[in-house]
């Protein structure tokens, strides 16, 4: 039975055929050929298009060509076209036979391709067959057209080597279209019978000629014969059908043309037979355009005027064209080649499985090596390498081997052939499952190896987990599965790997939990420290001695010295643990710090111990006050003790320092470390008093210089003090004071020595043991009611003066004095301070003997975390370094003495910027005019409000712009507005700090409509530009490199342009060569070019214009690198 073709579009189907038309032949009396497809230069359609166009142009520049492949590899074929005559690509086509357009059989097997050389101006078209099979084989066919040009060409393909016999599909299923996308896209063989559909056991049905059904159809049957026999390109067939039903003409040729196509079975013979007019014509035969040379396949007969042609064991490849020259003339015809079909001998069975079972499904089909597809619930099975799915064919045995099934395995499988098909059902169920051996928890040293085993009943796979999440395999973790055994071994286990370890077995709701647990004893890692663990410190600086340990569980550190335990905390000496180290932290180091520290760690896993030293060194003390021995004119012998305590490092030398005794400059008289405790310092001027002083030097530093000696000189002593006189007198002490000598000399004066003796003794007792510099000192320590004579000497490098005594006794009692309260004018009103400020009020008052001062602030007593009080004997100081409003109310001040109270109080108030207001609101608009009214403000800054300030913003811009200011109502008219402009208006509060940082803004806008007022410009004044010169950017104190350029840079603006002037060390740089001046859009430069230390100094930069002069300095310093 004849194939009929497969659209290329899909079309609908036509009712009827068309009316028939009359071929145009090339040739008078040539019988036209009756077409069943598009092959390969088909006489009819063809001759059609040559006659409908003038001249074919020939447009192929190389044409594919036939070739050879073996079963599994790939092929490809070329064709090119020459496009400099082309205004677009031209269409090709490729074809299988003389039907299958191969475009919508692209895919895994079967891909196209096309390229365009620019240089070469030449189209390529690829036709790539990839693992071909040996039902692959046959007659190909490329088509090019380009407008009203045409050309084509054939070619043949052969696949050798096949292992089976290729199923035969009917010849209806190759009108099926197979969709595009999907797991069969590509194959060159039509499967249409193996689609995914419903299973079921098809009865063999009589074989039935579509075509003559066709023929002697009635149009209005088509669509019925095509719905029931399976035809989906019922147009294809049909356009087919109208070349068969062309009217013939007679031919002078032939008597009696061949059949219009001929069917046979695969393996067949087929006869192809003409009766020509005139036995005498010489008869040729061909085969897609090739003529057939007779063989043992084609068999020629001539019975009169009948000529015969036998083709046979026909194959795939046989499928073609072929026709029969008589003289001038030919006729056509096709062969179909068809596969008998496949039928199920043995029927699958319903199989039981158990998981991880290997199941095998079985099934017996008629021919050996038949092509068979699988499908499980109706979806086809496709075997590959990541497939759990393998087919085993054996001879007329096809296997489903499904290696450890699983639960998701159960399903309905069945297999399908071209004739027939067969079902059953897979059931997987779980096997039960014992726990033959549990998880155990497990406590592990640090490094050792962990080992979690199980065995479970079956053999099969599970999941490990740590803490609920994914245990993933690496270099140390490995995952054992070994039949029903199931192991999790960390090699080396660290911290980390402690935790709550579950094996789940995969397809079961069973857990097997078990802890682990990494143990490390305590360990002190002192690899930072000296062989000697010794560490030193310098006094003064914070010491902060970071010991690494380890250990699992955390080990706790104890820190001691001298069997006294460091507790943690916030003491000078303090322990601070982590979890990798303990810190033993020192604030301010001092010299008794030394000593050896112990620190201990223990946990479950041992102890551990260790002791460092630690040394505090310092500088060392200041030496005991030289003594000067002897003074000449112009020099003097001194001599000193060493210090007390050298710091922990021994005492390297001394420094000596002199200085006039009316000057503050030390000059150093030694550079040179002196070894001794003498020196003797020179070149002194005479009648000058001079003070020497010492410094201690050791390896750590320089010591605090000493007291300074008793200022010497080589005069004469000075005058007795004058107006000596009593101060104050208390229970136990009496203060003196008095005037300087009249005359002190050259020798200047060192101090005063006072003296004081009982009534009825001439016993003077020195009541300071040190000179003193004022004029007033206290005797303390003075027994009550007792009665002293008291005289003062004035002191100097020649010696005492004479005394001034005082004329009469001095009773040692004291005198009360009510207390008194001085508050200075400015408290007595309300004090008044920003928030942010400093408050630091200081209020004298008076009473002796020395009060006791209370405060209190609002009746509570002050918290003196917040506020500072500080007392003297003659005043009280209430400091707060940054005021806020709480700190406002009323202090109250109570002096106490004896029983006389004095009181006083104090109002401060702390202020701040106030809230905005709550509300702004749009009451009316007319005119140019707008009414606002608004709320004052929740929170007024703890100041009365003093005025509101209006700003207007226009909708397109809105920028803000003032149009009120101070202004003390909460409503207001905002006038002369823009007509047809929209504004928002925004209010601030204003109180005596200034205005709230937010404002409150109208929700709604304001319109103000225009009405046809004339609108007047405004008139502007011209902007005045004229300003001041202003450093916008100072100078920078710089340091520069010896011999690299320096530059200073600073930005200035004026108008006019200010004149610049440079200037080191406050005088003008000229014509310098050295130096560089520029100035751009008001940055000033000076480069300095190699500077050297000369260069070093104080840098000015002036600017000047008509409006003012100003000036800014920086320091240069000019630093050399060692080399």
């Amino acid at each position: 039975m004849p194939e009929p073709t497969k659209k290329e579009e899909n079309e609908v189907p036509a009712p009827a055929p068309p009316p028939e038309e009359p071929s145009k032949e090339k040739e008078a009396g040539t019988t036209p050929a009756k077409e069943w497809s598009l092959g390969e230069s088909p006489v009819g359609e063809e001759q059609d298009k040559q006659n409908a166009n003038s001249q074919l142009s020939i447009l192929f520049v190389e044409k594919p060509q036939g070739g050879t492949v073996k079963v599994g590899e790939n092929i490809t074929f070329i064709a090119k076209v020459k496009a400099e005559d082309l205004l677009r690509k031209p269409t090709v086509k490729w074809f299988k036979g003389k039907w299958m357009d191969l475009a919508s059989k692209a895919g895994k097997h079967l891909q196209l391709k096309e390229t365009f050389e620019r240089h070469s101006r030449v189209y390529t078209f690829e036709m790539q067959i990839i693992k071909a099979k040996e039902n692959y084989a046959g007659n190909y066919r490329c088509e090019v057209t380009y407008k009203d040009k045409f050309d084509s060409c054939s070619f043949d393909l052969e696949v050798h080597e096949s292992t089976g016999t290729t199923p035969n599909i009917d010849i209806r299923s190759a009108f099926k279209r197979s969709g595009e996308g999907q797991d069969d896209a590509g194959e060159l063989d039509f499967s249409g019978l193996l689609k995914r559909r419903e299973v079921k056991q098809q009865e063999e049905e009589p074989e039935v000629d579509v075509w003559e059904l066709l023929k002697n159809a009635k149009p209005s049957e088509y669509e019925k014969i095509a719905f029931q026999y399976g035809i989906t390109d019922l147009r294809g067939m049909l356009k087919r059908l109208k070349r068969m039903r062309r009217v013939e003409k007679k031919s002078a040729a032939f008597a009696k043309i061949l059949d219009p196509a001929y069917q046979v079975d695969k393996g067949g013979r087929v006869r192809f037979m003409v009766e020509l007019a005139d036995p005498k014509l010489e008869v040729k035969w061909y085969k897609n355009g090739q003529e057939i040379r007779p063989s043992t396949k084609y068999i020629f007969e001539h019975k009169g005027c009948q000529r015969i042609l036998f083709i046979n064991n026909c194959q795939m490849t046989d499928d073609s064209e072929y026709y029969v020259t008589a003289g001038d003339e030919k006729c056509s015809t096709e062969l179909f080649v068809r596969e008998p079909p496949i039928m199920v001998t043995k029927q699958l069975e319903d199989t039981t499985a158990y998981c991880g079972e290997r199941v095998e499904l079985e099934c017996e089909v008629s021919e050996d090596d038949a092509n068979v597809k699988w499908f499980k619930n109706g979806e086809e099975i496709i075997p590959g390498p990541k497939s759990r799915y393998r087919i085993r064919v054996e001879g007329k045995k096809h296997f489903l081997i499904i290696e450890g099934a699983t639960k998701a395995d159960s399903a309905e499988y069945s297999v399908m052939t071209t004739g027939g098909q067969s079902s059953a059902k897979l059931t997987v169920d779980l096997k039960p499952l014992k726990i033959l051996t549990p998880l155990t928890d497990q406590t592990v040293n640090l490094g050792k190896e962990i080992c979690l085993k199980c065995e479970i009943s079956e053999n099969i796979t599970g999941k490990w987990t740590k803490n609920g999440l994914p245990v993933q395999e690496s270099d140390r973790l490995k995952v054992v599965h070994k039949g029903r055994i199931h192991k999790l071994v960390i090699a080396n286990a660290l911290i980390e790997d402690e935790g709550d370890y579950v094996f789940a077995p995969d397809a079961y709701n069973v857990t097997l939990p078990a802890k682990v647990r990494v143990i490390d004893p305590p360990k002190i890692i002192l690899d930072g420290l000296d062989a000697d663990n010794t560490v030193t410190v310098i006094a003064g600086n914070k010491l902060r001695l970071e010991i690494p340990i380890s250990g699992e569980p955390p080990p706790k550190a104890i820190w001691s010295r001298a069997d006294k335990a460091i507790m943690e905390g916030s003491g000078r000496i303090r322990a601070e643990s982590y979890p990798d180290s303990s810190t033993l932290v020192i604030d301010v180091a001092e010299r008794d710090d030394s000593g050896v520290y112990h620190i201990n760690l223990k946990n479950e896993a041992g102890e551990a111990h260790a002791s460092i030293k630690i040394k505090v060194v310092d500088l060392p003390d200041p030496p005991v006050a030289p003594t000067v021995t002897e003074v000449g004119d112009d020099w003097c012998i001194m001599k000193w003790e060493p210090p007390a305590y050298d710091g922990g490092s021994p005492i390297l030398g001394y420094f000596i320092e002199r200085k006039k005794k009316q000057s503050s400059r030390w000059m150093r008289l030694n550079f040179d470390l002196c070894k001794e405790t003498t020196f003797e310092p020179k070149k002194m001027i005479e009648g000058v008093a001079y003070e020497v002083r010492i410094f201690a030097v050791n390896a750590i530093g320089i010591s605090k210089p000493s007291m300074p000696s008793r200022p010497f000189v080589p005069l004469a002593v000075t005058s007795p003090p004058t107006l000596l006189a009593v101060d104050s007198v208390t229970d136990t002490t009496v203060t003196m004071k008095w005037r300087p000598p009249d005359q002190i000399g050259a020798a200047g004066l060192d101090g005063y020595v006072l003296e004081y003796c009982f009534e009825g003794s001439d016993n003077w007792l020195p009541a300071n043991k040190d000179l003193i510099d004022k004029t007033k000192f206290t005797i303390t320590d003075l027994p009550t009611d007792s009665k002293i004579f008291v005289r003062v000497k004035a002191i100097n490098a020649a010696g005492a003066s004479e005394p001034k005594y005082y004329s009469q006794p001095i009773l040692v009692k004291e005198i009360i004095e009510p207390p008194k309260i001085r508050i200075p004018r400015h408290l007595k009103q309300t004090y008044i301070r920003r928030v942010g400020e400093a408050v630091n009020l200081v209020i004298p008052f008076q009473g002796k003997p020395r009060p006791e001062l209370t405060w209190k602030k609002d009746g509570v007593e002050i918290d003196k975390n917040q506020i500072n009080i500080r007392n003297s004997e003659t005043d009280t100081i209430i400091f707060i370094r940054k005021a806020e409003r709480s700190h406002s109310g009323k202090y109250d001040l109570q002096v106490k003495v004896d029983k006389f109270v004095e009181t006083a109080s104090i109002d401060i108030q702390i202020v701040d910027r106030p809230g905005p207001p709550q509300s702004v609101k749009i009451e009316d608009v007319w005119g140019e005019n707008v009414a606002l009214t608004w709320t004052p403000p929740k929170d007024d800054g703890n100041a009365a409000i003093t005025g509101y300030t209006i700003q207007k913003a226009d909708k397109k811009s809105m920028e803000w712009f003032t149009v009120i200011e101070h202004y003390h109502r909460t409503n207001a008219t905002i006038t002369e507005l823009v007509i047809g402009n929209e504004y928002y208006f925004r209010v601030f509060s204003e109180n005596m700090c200034g205005l709230s940082e937010d404002a409150t803004m109208t929700k709604e806008s304001a319109v103000i409509a225009k009405d046809g007022k004339i609108y007047k410009n405004p008139v502007y004044e011209d902007f005045d530009f004229s300003e001041a010169p202003m450093f916008t950017q100072p100078l920078v104190n710089t340091y520069a490199i010896a011999g690299y350029n320096a530059t200073l840079n600073c930005s200035v603006r004026g108008n006019p342009k200010p004149k610049i002037t440079w200037m080191k060390n406050k005088v003008v740089i000229v014509d310098d060569p050295r130096y560089r001046m520029f100035s751009n859009q008001g940055v000033c430069t000076l480069e300095i070019r190699k500077p050297s230390p000369y260069d070093g100094g104080t840098y000015c930069c002036k600017a000047v214009n008509d409006l003012g002069t100003v000036e800014i300095e920086c320091k240069l310093e000019v630093k050399v690198v060692a080399q």
